[in-house]
């Protein structure tokens, strides 16, 4: 069995942000896939399937909720004629529904490489675009290859080392240093800021926030994420002083790891009535993709085996502690709602089962 080439599957992911097509094989057959959001108009660009998410394919009337549970499925679909890029992009993004109703008729097909199918959903999210493609499209010249072994390799936590750290004095507390972390071919870079100095016997006050430029650069108001950032680097500037220390995860996983654009479109979705979890399946895209085995790669490599978790969800301590991490303590991280974000914390509360 191949061990996979993780470099082919970061190919694969700029090769979807180009506009290129991808072919993509895995053990039960090979699909021949461009994404509709960045693929290029050359000539009459079109494509006898179509393939959707299972979420996308249950308001197309194509899936029942049962198959839907797992919103990014993959599922394949033709129509009477074949598809067109237009009507691709059309069909990719719900956010556009109520400017550009739908028109069938549609129908869903039995999965073909179904493996691979799969992957190309995971692929689509890694690169920032809808979970959609068009299957055997024509042209596809210049295909860029790519295996399902390549993507888990190149999901592969421990890719990732520590590549630079400096002292960075910051509001909170002078005494910080930040630690840098790249994985070769993956564009991201993680950093740790560590607040005070690190002790081996002290458990650490530990606080993963994934990045979110709406709420921590831009004071967006829809979150609670700029606030918690801000509490959690205070909370670990008076652990500090009082002989302890700790530590912020900053992870590059925008919109709970769906990416910006695809966060803005379900902001768009919330704005339309729907709630925070229902925007993201709707899209096509998981409630929770945040990559944990990342953070725990992090800790290994700094050499911090137990934490005290600020969280109020419980599946996080869960998710860690499944990598291996000890999570001695949840420390409860809780702020003020405001009249922008009450919906949303209260789905978070409902729904994902944070405790507030």
């Amino acid at each position: 069995m191949s061990t996979g080439n993780p470099r082919r599957a970061a190919q694969a992911i700029d090769a979807l942000r180009h506009g290129w097509p991808i072919r993509l094989a895995g053990p039960d057959g090979v699909l021949t896939l461009l994404n509709p959001e960045t693929g290029f108009e050359s000539g009459n660009t079109v494509a006898p399937r179509l393939l959707i998410s299972a979420a996308r394919a249950a308001t197309l009337k194509l899936a029942n909720q049962r198959e839907a549970a797992v919103p990014d499925a993959p599922v394949l679909i033709r129509a009477a004629e074949p598809f067109t890029l237009p009507l691709a992009r059309a069909l990719a993004d719900p956010s556009q529904d109520l400017a550009h109703p739908l028109a069938g008729p549609f129908v869903a097909e039995p999965m073909m490489a179904g493996e691979a199918a799969k992957a190309a959903m995971t692929l689509a999210r890694l690169a920032g675009l809808l979970p959609c493609f068009l299957v055997d499209p024509a042209p596809a010249e210049g295909a860029v290859d790519c295996d399902v072994a390549d993507l888990t390799a190149f999901q592969d936590p421990h890719r990732l080392t520590i590549q630079t750290r400096a002292n960075l004095p910051t509001a909170a507390a002078e005494a910080c240093e930040i630690v840098a972390f790249r994985a070769p071919d993956d564009l991201r870079e993680h950093v740790a800021l560590i607040v005070g100095e690190q002790r081996t016997d002290r458990t650490p006050l530990v606080r993963l926030h994934s990045e979110c430029l709406t709420g921590d650069v831009l004071t967006s108001l829809k979150c609670d994420c700029g606030p918690q950032l801000d509490a959690a680097l205070h909370a670990m500037a008076d652990e500090s002083a009082k002989g302890g220390y700790g530590v912020l995860l900053y992870l590059r996983q925008e919109g709970r790891g769906i990416g910006l654009i695809n966060k803005l479109r379900a902001y768009r979705l919330q704005d339309q009535g729907f709630d925070t979890v229902d925007a993201n399946n709707r899209l096509g895209l998981p409630t929770e993709a945040r990559d944990f085995p990342v953070a725990a790669r992090m800790l290994e490599l700094m050499g911090i085996p137990a934490i005290r978790l600020m969280t109020n969800n419980p599946a996080k301590v869960d998710a860690l502690e499944a990598v291996g991490v000890t999570v001695a303590e949840r420390v409860p991280h809780q702020l003020p709602a405001n009249p922008h974000n009450a919906r949303y914390l209260d789905t978070k509360r409902d729904r994902t089962g944070h405790i507030l």
